[in-house]
């Protein structure tokens, strides 16, 4: 008896994760869009803190827009899954909070990567335990770097999109 309620419940859950799976050209676009316009939010408070190299400001400016670019279906993906048979400003809510959390994971994850990439030539032998630490510590420093940092590159512009992508959601869901 058992094994049948676990079948079915597995079954269950396996359907919800289908339907919160987002139509392709939906994720494609979106995230078209969304990094279109993370990296837009960067550029723009880049030149507005009058960054005097264009070289930095094009990668900053490129690591948000990959950031989003990725961040936007993971987002997608998640507010579904929460909001699935809800209402709408459960799905607004969701919208909101899964693709904020997805931008900023996945940016500062690339952040981190990035950061690391700098330091991996002072860092020991790889997959020793030295480099382990080495790996950890660095990525988590960078991450915090990032928080700091880097999360102040999304406003406005960003909370703003970030208001109207949540308004699109609660608006489309299925």
């Amino acid at each position: 008896m058992t094994e049948l309620v676990q079948s079915a419940r597995r079954k269950g859950v396996l359907s919800h994760l289908r339907r919160a799976m987002p139509a392709p050209g939906t994720a494609l676009l979106g995230a078209v869009l969304w990094a279109v316009t993370m990296g837009a939010s960067a550029l723009v408070n880049l030149l507005l803190d009058n960054w005097v190299t264009p070289q930095k400001i094009r990668t900053v400016s490129a690591l948000f827009a990959a950031g989003g670019g990725l961040a936007f279906p993971v987002g997608l993906f998640a507010a579904r899954i929460v909001s699935l048979g809800r209402s709408r400003e459960v799905a607004f809510a969701a919208a909101f909070v899964g693709i904020a959390a997805a931008t900023i994971g996945l940016t500062a994850l690339l952040y981190a990567l990035h950061y690391r990439s700098y330091y991996a030539e002072w860092h020991a032998p790889v997959f020793t335990l030295t480099w382990g630490f080495q790996f950890a510590f660095t990525m988590a420093v960078a991450s915090y770097q990032f928080v700091v940092l880097g999360i102040r590159l999304y406003f406005p512009l960003g909370f703003v999109a970030l208001f109207a992508a949540g308004l699109w959601f609660a608006r489309h869901r299925r």
